[in-house]
């Protein structure tokens, strides 16, 4: 019988969300609320995330887009209001361990990546229109620490549902002008948008020179003219992990992926030297689907 998690552990846990698409909204309020009535019963024992359809690497912080959200209370309300800030308090509450991703976290200034009057520095995902949303900063986060290794200077990498730009200028930063830093994204608009959002941030001069870049096109497919890529970052979820994706992956890189349909895992993808794939769940996640550009814009799968 799978073992269950005590409901004041599991509550106590700093559990995060960071989805892109708007479509998940209800169902975080949903959500909301039946985190609210479990809380009520404290002194329970509930089988919340059961090891038999939920992998649990570590119980202290689940992230990405999670069933249940507390970490978006860290900020909201208070007097963080400044990028640093915002930096600051997830290094306290452990979500940033790296110091190359706290230096360019600092460096690339997420409120040049938001809309005009949102609170860019609050953990929490902004809608950017389009049925789509800029992720939580602890996601950002996240993903740059897992991909750390991959994104040193003179390597290649992807973003596959760019949006804004914002972690595209972070990888085109990391990878430096010898590398080169690819974003697609299926939306025109926001392809037009995060070229200008870039062009006033510190990658600017890496857009200029093209060793970053961003495209419209269908990620699923990835982006064959700059591969094989050292890391690939996906923001939606994937039924199976497009083989294009693999394809594209370089001997040595990782590709960071969620993948499922309810029940969902960031899936850690490591392509070895010898062309072998190895996988690993990272986290328990809740993302929309990765999909056509029409699926997105209806809100439908």
């Amino acid at each position: 019988m799978p073992s269950s998690i005590s409901l004041q552990h599991s509550l106590s846990a700093t559990i995060a969300y960071g989805f892109r698409y708007r479509t998940l909204l209800k169902q975080h309020t949903f959500l909301s609320y039946a985190a609210h009535q479990l809380q009520r019963q404290k002194s329970s024992t509930l089988p919340l995330f059961s090891s038999s359809f939920c992998r649990v690497p570590n119980l202290r912080f689940f992230t990405g887009n999670s069933l249940f959200s507390r970490m978006e209370q860290f900020w909201s309300g208070s007097s963080v209001n400044r990028n640093k800030g915002m930096i600051q308090q997830l290094q306290r509450y452990g979500v940033i361990k790296s110091h190359k991703v706290t230096e360019i976290m600092e460096t690339v200034d997420r409120g040049l990546f938001v809309p005009d009057g949102t609170p860019a520095y609050v953990d929490s995902p902004m809608s950017i229109g389009y049925n789509a949303t800029i992720s939580a900063p602890h996601m950002h986060a996240m993903c740059l620490e897992l991909l750390e290794d991959r994104l040193q200077p003179g390597m290649h990498a992807l973003d596959v549902g760019s949006g804004t730009g914002y972690l595209t200028a972070c990888f085109a930063l990391m990878v430096g002008p010898q590398g080169r830093a690819v974003g697609v994204e299926h939306i025109p608009e926001l392809v037009a948008w995060s070229i200008k959002n870039v062009e006033k941030s510190a990658a600017a001069p890496l857009l200029k020179e093209g060793s970053l870049s961003l495209h419209v096109g269908d990620g699923r497919k990835g982006w064959p003219e700059h591969a094989p890529y050292d890391a690939i970052h996906v923001g939606a979820a994937a039924a199976d992990v497009p083989q294009d994706l693999i394809d594209q992956l370089k001997p040595g890189g990782r590709m960071v992926i969620p993948v499922g349909t309810f029940f969902q895992d960031l899936k850690v993808i490591d392509k070895k030297l010898d062309g072998s794939i190895s996988v690993r769940s990272e986290t328990s996640v809740r993302y929309v689907p990765l999909t056509s550009r029409e699926a997105q814009i209806k809100g439908t799968d």
